[in-house]
This record gives C-alpha cells, structure tokens and sequence, in this order.
C-alpha cells in the first residue's frame, strides 16, 4: 500500500485525481478549502483529528453554475466518495455554506459506493449533511444526463459509522444505503424554520437493512426547542431506520417519528426501536424484538 503525506488542500486534489487503488493519503493538521473526489477503491483518507484536520467547501443547491442551472442537492457535496473499500479517520468534512432556508440543500458527503467506513470522524452542515447512496430509484433516471454516472450508480451499498459525530438540521441523514451508525453523536443544530427532521430514508421494500443508529446520543446545541425534532421521515415509500438502545435528548418529539406531510407514507415506512423508547410514539413505528436486533447488527459484523 502507497502513502502520500499531503500538507495542502492543492496537494489533495493532485494526490485523489491521480491515486492508485489503496493509497494511504495522511493529511496533516490545516484546513483544505477544496471538492475532493475519491474514484479509487481502497483508498484511505486519515487526518490527524477531527479538530483539526478538515476538508471544507461550500457549495449549495441554489447556486447557479458556469450553465446558469442550478447546482441541486446531488452536486453540492465537499466530498464524495465513488468507489468501495474506502475510509476515513479522524478527519471532519464540513459545507459550510449556511442558510439552507435560502439557499437549499448543503450537502458536506455524499457515498455512493459499497463498503465505506468512518472511524472518529465529523459531517458538519445543516441540511441534507451526509447522503448514504444509492438515490431512490426515480432520481437514477431523472437525472441521466445531469449528474455523472458515478453519482448515479445503483446496488446495494453497505457503509458504517463508528464513534462519529454528525450534524445538521433537516433531513440530515438521508439516501438509500444500509448503514450502520455505531456509537455517534447525531447533533441538531438550529434552524430558523423551527423544527428538524434527523434521517430521511428511501429504501425500495427489497432493501431490508436500512439505516440502523446502534447505541447514538441525539443531541442538540442551544436554540433548538424541545421536541421540535423527528427522529425521522420517509424520503420514499418504504423508507427504513432502526434505533438501538439510543439516547434522546429534549429536543426529540415525543412522536419520534414524521409522515412527510400528506405523503401518505406513514402507511409503508418501516420505523422501529429497541430499548428505553419513550412514550407518545406514532403508533405506525414499532418495537424491535430481540432477534430482530441481533440480525440487523450481524449485518455489518
């Protein structure tokens, strides 16, 4: 396996335009105001700490490119990974556009490739901060021609998140993967439209995983209402996420869960949780049993 050392956000772009299947990129401590993309399988991305190693741009789904079309959600990320067996240590990603009430979706990474991992790690933005590929279907043909293929690319994709810190406002973990977030910390940060929504799932009903947050803090910082945040609410019909033994803060709805309006999918999403679950639950979430808990874990064991 190569490694690279790289001191500077030019040197970054340089090294993942150019690197070799499972290169070892080590960034040193500095911030690296750059759009990294990672095209080559078994790539590992390693700061020096989340603190302070950080890749940061700040694009948005409202700016208007070279074209004057809009950039859209799906190509404001600050990272994006687009090929498997890749992993990211102690490093933060960060968008840090802000103002999503004006400006749209801001997107900090965007996976769309099977077996990532990310070990001690932050995703700082405010709305739609992290997207766990594959899109839903739908937008896989929608947006032929739009978004490069790569982006577009379909299967079943498996990544988790150990020991990461996440935040964001609106729909802040979202997409179609199976996705294990293994003892983080989901942070609300505020918003001026007044409420929050953590995940948005949109798995087909042939995806059987979904998101699963195993042992997660949902906390928030100052300004955010008490119950002014859903756990989650489904992107698409069939949208899947399990909580495991997590704890809430006081920003959570007692509901715990949204419908997305008058979607009527209330009716197919598949919501669920196992442990210490507060009372007032929407009654189309459910309890896990046991064994159903051990068999979403085995999956990424």
């Amino acid at each position: 396996m190569d490694t690279v050392q790289v001191t500077t956000a030019e040197e970054l772009s340089a090294v993942l335009k150019n690197a070799a299947p499972d290169t070892r990129i080590m960034l040193a401590a500095g911030e690296y105001r750059c759009k990294a993309e990672i095209t080559a399988r078994g790539v590992s991305l390693i700061g020096n700490s989340p603190e302070d190693t950080k890749i940061v741009w700040g694009d948005y789904a409202k700016k208007l490119d070279e074209s004057g079309t809009e950039y859209n959600t799906f190509r404001t990320y600050t990272a994006a990974v687009l090929a498997p067996n890749v992993t990211f240590k102690n490093l933060t990603v960060e968008n840090d556009a802000r103002s999503p009430e004006t400006k749209g979706q801001e997107v900090a990474l965007t996976i769309c490739a099977d077996k990532f991992r990310a070990e001690n790690c932050r995703f700082i933005s405010t709305q739609d901060t992290l997207f766990c590929g594959p899109l839903p279907t739908d937008l896989i043909v929608r947006y032929y021609g739009f978004l490069k293929d790569s982006l577009r690319a379909g299967g079943n994709m498996f990544q988790v998140f150990e020991n990461c810190f996440i935040a964001g406002n609106v729909d802040f973990i979202f997409g179609c993967g199976s996705v294990l977030f293994d003892k983080c910390e989901i942070r609300s940060v505020y918003d001026v439209r007044g409420h929050g929504y953590a995940a948005a799932p949109a798995h087909g009903y042939e995806k059987k995983v979904g998101f699963v947050f195993n042992e997660c803090r949902f906390t928030c910082e100052e300004g955010v209402e008490d119950g002014s945040v859903y756990l989650a609410r489904p992107w698409r019909d069939h949208g899947k996420c399990s909580f495991i033994d997590c704890e809430y803060g006081r920003h959570i709805s007692v509901k715990g869960f949204d419908s997305w309006n008058d979607s009527g999918r209330d009716k197919t999403a598949r919501f669920s949780e196992y442990g210490d679950i507060p009372e007032g639950r929407v009654p189309w979430s459910r309890r896990l049993t046991e064994e159903e808990k051990e068999s979403l874990l085995k999956m990424f064991r």
